[in-house]
């Protein structure tokens, strides 16, 4: 379905077939959304389904409800626990309830423990059904097996306190032999991370790769399959971007009846200098994490350093991160080869075995306390004596207005501050410190921090949480805080990370790769200008890629703090098009289609039929589709 290219907040309007109803009738469905990452924070998909929950209760309101797994410490923190509204949906739980289910309201979650003795029969059912066995070593196709047999057995339950009215969509990841409709969305291909994550040329081939043969070499032949019958099975099969539909079509041998592009809960703010303002709370927030890291070679300007970033799961090629300290070396060389007095801090947000926080790191912020703690402390003497003197109408003399104890203390910490080694890349002390990719790469490219270095490394190896003793801010915090998100994947079949940072005012790097840039690409005229910089890795080489990102950065370094001010300002406008009350429409096509295959004589649609685009009229400087 194409869009319009606007930049307009309505540009999505008029897009979609037309049904004969407006709105379906939902309080006589059931709406069902089954994944693994369902109050279990795995990937990007978790972030997908808590910010989509939002606009799926207005709209369903009692008679939508979450599937997944069911974990003890995400159950105490993410879920109330609570009886069910629907009497159907009590009696389905109470005839498993015996069998490991946890269940409220709108999150039912199974125990998977519980119910793994089952596991033996359950294989031998898909074996008859589909002619799929799996290995009794993979843990992770076994608790998925467990876990799609649990939610058919309760949806088997559902249907029998239902009786006569089986109008029930569920998203699920497979589809079956149940009167219910189905909608399979896949967020990426297995094989296809897999081949990428193994340097392969992904998409020049994606025509020529065997696909069975490249899983089977890989040991993944099994859960290859799965995916793959729960795409055929699926009444309606979806993908997040249209370069994943693509992949899909090679990688799963079917093309998407709709892609469904990921969005946020935009928060607008009444005035524009409200989010300008949280930027410098939180870079604030850095900025005093960067004077204890750095104690004793702080010697360049924290009013003149930009903070870069890149986050995500922990890999390495797909994405990006070998590209990214590549262009970091070339970076740090043009910044001291053109005397820029800008520094640039780069963060590693990507979770990785650890032991515990180094000690290096957790002394530069008791080292930075105790200096403030210092400085406090002479301050409230300063100020004391310089008021008395006043008080008196003298002008105090500067030389007695501290004292012989004043200078010993600040002499005591300045050689605190005194430090023989190069502040640490990392912050924790890693398990795989020698084989570490990261790690391994800044020791070839040299970037250890030291005084000659315009650009600077640190390698925060876990999530960020404002509890932290070292770096105590949220994710969304800590993104408002930094100048430029750097994000150079070369498999991201969508990208949460650069659409966050849009949300929230924060210039980005992406690519014509992954979902979002591929989007951005389609429905703005000039991504740049928004902030926005789309790294060309499809139809270049890897070092074309990698100077394209240089420039990029090193562009980013020259613009003035004003251009900086201006330019997220035009960044945050393109929040408008990444929220979900726009891009959710894409799931109600998609439910809308599921149940019109699925049950064709009570719900109609000719999902042929001419789209419907009314003509839009100039709007607050922009053109609104009425």
């Amino acid at each position: 379905m194409p869009l319009s290219r606007s930049l307009s907040m309505t540009s999505l309007s008029g897009v979609l077939p037309a049904w004969e109803e407006e709105e379906l009738p939902v309080e006589d469905l059931l709406l069902f959304e089954v994944a693994w990452e369902v109050t279990n924070k795995v990937g990007g998909i978790y972030t997908v389904l808590q910010t989509k929950a939002k606009i799926t209760v207005d709209e369903w309101g009692e008679n939508y409800y979450m599937m997944g797994p069911y974990y003890e410490h995400n159950f105490k923190t993410q879920v109330e626990a609570c009886e069910p509204p629907n009497p159907a949906v009590r009696k389905a739980m109470d005839a498993l309830i015996h069998n490991g289910c946890q269940g409220s309201p709108f999150v039912i979650l199974f125990d998977i423990g519980s119910a793994a003795w089952n596991l033996d029969r359950w294989k031998g059912d898909l074996w008859e059904t589909c002619q799929i066995g799996l290995p009794y070593n993979d843990r992770e196709a076994n608790d998925s097996l467990i876990l799609g047999s649990l939610v058919a057995w309760f949806f088997k339950e559902l249907i029998e306190q239902l009786g006569d009215k089986p109008n029930v969509i569920v998203i699920s990841m497979s589809g079956r032999r149940i009167p219910m409709a189905t909608v399979f969305t896949t967020h990426a291909t297995l094989l296809g991370r897999y081949l990428c994550a193994g340097n392969a040329d992904f998409y020049n081939n994606l025509g020529k790769f065997n696909v069975d043969k490249e899983a089977g070499e890989r040991h993944i032949y099994h859960r290859c399959c799965l995916e793959r019958a729960a795409v055929h099975c699926a009444h309606v099969f979806t993908t997040v971007s249209q370069i994943t539909a693509v992949e899909a079509s090679h990688m799963l041998h079917r093309k998407p009846d709709v892609v469904t592009p990921n969005g946020l809960n935009v928060k607008k703010f009444s005035a524009m200098y409200e989010f300008q303002n949280l930027h410098s709370t939180s870079k604030a927030c850095i900025q005093e994490f960067i004077r204890g890291h750095f104690y004793g070679h702080l010697d360049f300007d924290l009013d003149k350093t930009l903070f870069f970033f890149i986050a995500g799961r922990y890999e390495f090629t797909n994405k990006g991160a070998d590209i990214f300290l590549e262009s970091l070396s070339r970076l740090n060389y043009l910044l001291r080869v053109h005397k820029n007095d800008m520094t640039v801090v780069v963060f590693f947000i990507m979770p990785a075995k650890t032991n515990n926080f180094n000690v290096e790191s957790l002394k530069g912020q008791a080292v930075r306390k105790q200096l403030w703690d210092t400085a406090h402390t002479v301050k409230e003497k300063f100020g004391n004596r310089l008021y008395d003197a006043l008080l008196k109408g003298q002008i105090p003399d500067m030389n007695s207005i501290l004292d012989r104890d004043d200078f010993t203390i600040m002499k005591r910490a300045i050689y605190a501050t005194q430090r023989h080694t190069l502040p640490p890349v990392t912050t924790h002390n890693m398990i795989d410190d020698a084989t570490d990719p990261i790690l391994s790469n800044v020791r070839r490219i040299g970037l250890f921090n030291s005084r000659n270095d315009r650009v600077k490394i640190i390698f925060h190896p876990e999530f960020l949480s404002s509890t932290s003793p070292l770096l105590p801010m949220d994710y969304e915090d800590f993104v408002r805080g930094c100048n430029l998100g750097v994000f150079p994947s070369y498999y991201e079949p969508w990208g949460y990370t650069p659409g966050e940072c849009t949300v929230m005012g924060i210039p980005s790097v992406t690519t014509n790769l992954s979902g979002f840039g591929c989007f951005i690409e389609e429905h703005v005229s000039d991504p740049a200008a928004y902030g926005v910089y789309i790294l060309d890795r499809r139809f270049r080489s890897a070092e074309e890629s990698c100077n394209q990102l240089t420039q990029f950065m090193f562009s980013f370094c020259q613009q003035s703090l004003r251009q900086r001010i201006i330019q997220r300002n035009r960044t945050e406008r393109l929040s408008d098009l990444l929220d979900w009350r726009y891009l959710g429409r894409f799931y109600v096509h998609a439910r809308h289609l599921a149940l019109n295959r699925a049950f064709p004589d009570k719900f109609k649609m000719d999902p042929m039929a001419p789209l419907k685009v009314r003509k839009g009229k100039e709007k607050n400087g922009e053109f609104a589709n009425e």
